[in-house]
């Protein structure tokens, strides 16, 4: 059975006008020469030819293959070529009468080089982000071969929902950049629409189910182009789709009802368009509307990373220090080593990153990648370490974030 990877190229702003065939001759023949781990960005050519045409090369994982290694002789080769987006996003303002203007949304073009790397830098368990990224394109494949919705059923909606600070905006958005380019023989561009929920909430009574609506009128007029892929994210989708049993005992509860009711009138209307992809996330699942909960085709949890996932996370910290030249460069094994040869003897600073990866468990990803700030900021004394002694620094910065959190579930505790 044939093993695929999927390789990035990226184009430099004012590369030559050499064809994509081209570069990726130079490029395989390139990575055939060098070592690569699955799941890995390059961007440091040194004097190869590539250094005038290509910025960066992004490497796939590969969560069936047993090598550390990718074997470029043997393995087949999915490839992608294309330019980012430089631009960033551009707010969208709708009038609000006398108090001016508000950001109902912001757009963001694809691929964007603001979503660079971001991709690679999500870790989960279990495959999440591929199973995803099947999951999405399966439903952009279903509508593009117009597949009867009232038959099989497809609303082209993605809830992802868990504790705070897991990763599930950041997912959002990079899955709609990793569809923007795996897709890019079917569509020739990518729009990211970020929808500002709070701001929808008008202060004047019943203006914002019409908000909500006049936003889906402009969704939809750029829905108009076929060739652009859409993925509309709608974080903390709980503000607009709160479930309208329990508007009932609050203020203006007509308001609240109104608003969910122009949502799933508006994604209903959406889904006939086979260029779009709705992006939800919740912290709150139990405050959502039930209405909506069914209109969304994939429900997927985000929880706390395992001490696996935790690794590596800590382990792409490190080696962003090292290529800064703030920690002293030292070879630290990653996770796909570590599971390749479980026999092999593991070096002192490498069971020191797993005690300090087990004594981490329950933190957040968000609060995983601000240790190695901590560590450095507080505990840390010159501008360039050891590894060895950076570890130590990370062990007390850890030990300290999850003091400060005990503190802050006794004050819950005390105010109930």
């Amino acid at each position: 059975m044939s093993v695929f990877v999927d390789v990035e190229i990226i184009l430099r702003e004012y590369s030559n006008n050499i064809s994509k065939k081209a570069i990726i001759a130079v490029v395989h023949r390139y990575l055939q020469k060098i070592i690569v781990r699955p799941n890995s960005v390059i961007n440091n050519f040194e004097n190869s030819v590539l250094h005038k045409d290509v910025k960066t090369i992004i490497v796939g994982d590969i969560p069936t293959y047993n090598n550390s290694f990718v074997d470029f002789g043997s393995v087949e080769v999915n490839w992608f070529v294309y330019n980012l987006d430089d631009y960033g996003p551009i707010m969208q303002c709708e009038s609000d009468g006398d108090e001016g203007e508000i950001i109902i949304s912001t757009q963001l073009s694809l691929p964007s080089a603001c979503l660079v790397n971001l991709w690679e830098n999500l870790y989960y368990d279990h495959n999440i982000k591929q199973n995803l990224l099947r999951y999405a394109q399966t439903m952009m494949e279903f509508s593009d071969k117009g597949v009867d919705c009232n038959v099989i059923s497809c609303n082209r909606v993605i809830l992802l929902h868990g504790p705070p600070g897991t990763g599930k905006t950041s997912l959002c958005k990079a899955l709609a950049q990793k569809l923007t380019i795996r897709m890019s023989e079917r569509f020739t561009s990518g729009l990211l629409i970020e929808i500002n929920s709070h701001s929808l909430f008008s202060k004047w009574f019943s203006e914002s189910g019409k908000l909500v609506n006049k936003m889906f009128t402009k969704i939809k007029e750029t829905v108009e182009n076929t060739n652009t892929l859409v993925c509309v994210l709608i974080d903390e989708v709980e503000s607009l789709a709160h479930a309208r049993n329990q508007c009932l005992s609050g203020s203006e509860p007509s308001d609240s009802i109104r608003v969910v009711n122009a949502l799933l009138t508006q994604i209903d209307q959406i889904k006939r368009h086979s260029n779009v992809l709705i992006l939800a996330t919740s912290n709150m699942t139990e405050t959502i509307d039930l209405a909506f909960v069914d209109r969304a085709d994939i429900k997927q949890y985000l929880g706390n990373p395992s001490v696996t996932a935790i690794y590596k996370v800590y382990h792409s910290c490190i080696n962003e220090l090292i290529k800064a030249q703030i920690i002293k460069e030292q070879v630290l094994e990653s996770v796909e080593t570590l599971t390749v040869d479980e026999s092999k003897e593991k070096t002192e600073e490498t069971k020191q990153l797993l005690a300090i990866s087990e004594r981490s468990c329950g933190l957040s990803g968000r609060s995983l990648r601000k240790i190695p700030f901590l560590a450095h900021a507080l505990f840390s004394e010159k501008s360039l370490v050891n590894l060895n002694d950076f570890l130590y620094s990370m062990e007390k910065a850890v030990d300290k974030e999850l003091e400060e959190r005990r503190h802050f579930e006794g004050l819950k505790k005390q105010s109930y």
